[in-house]
């Protein structure tokens, strides 16, 4: 890791189609001053290990599927003059405070569930969690995959598989199948 850490100041990971969670060790690489995760399909919250990122200048993670809240730990990047996690599905309030009181609305756009300064929206007194919960949970129907219908296709075809056989066996033998075994 040390070697990552003095030979890189920068880490481009934009636009590879990348899926699944951010590496929360990733937040170990504390002399990177910027990174890009942007344009890929990452299906997770942001790490707030990402907070420890002490000399990070700009965060692009951008147009992927991030869910949840923005880490109040990234408050504590007073280097950080550039920051993008719009087009994602970020809920609750935008941390507030240092560096996160000069970003933009654009920084943050195309995430409906986010409220607070800079935005428009105002947060109310108890912002939910429970919306990232149910966000995080749409993804799998969202990305066109869903476990519980493969499960009772294949249990269907189990089921109808075992009938047929027994409905053809069960008889008498099949003359086909005396030619195709060689069964007299």
């Amino acid at each position: 890791m040390v070697k990552i850490q003095t030979f890189f100041t920068t880490i481009d990971f934009s636009n590879n189609t990348f899926r699944g969670e951010i590496s929360k060790v990733i937040g170990k690489l504390k002399l990177l001053k910027g990174l890009n995760f942007s344009h890929n399909e990452l299906t997770s919250t942001i790490p707030p290990s990402f907070g420890d990122m002490c000399n990070l200048e700009w965060l692009d993670l951008s147009s992927n599927r991030l869910f949840g809240d923005i880490p109040e730990q990234l408050v504590n990047l007073t280097s950080l003059e550039k920051f993008n996690v719009s087009k994602n599905r970020l809920v609750g309030p935008i941390p507030h405070g240092k560096q996160f009181d000069t970003f933009e609305n654009d920084s943050y756009s195309g995430n409906t569930g986010l409220c607070g300064l800079p935005l428009s929206k105002t947060c109310g007194p108890h912002q939910s969690p429970s919306s990232s919960f149910q966000q995080a949970g749409d993804l799998e129907h969202e990305n066109g995959f869903d476990w519980k219908a493969v499960l009772m296709g294949y249990a269907s075809g189990v089921v109808i598989g075992i009938s047929v056989g027994y409905l053809v066996l069960s008889n008498r033998t099949p003359d086909w199948l005396v030619k195709v075994v060689g069964i007299k």
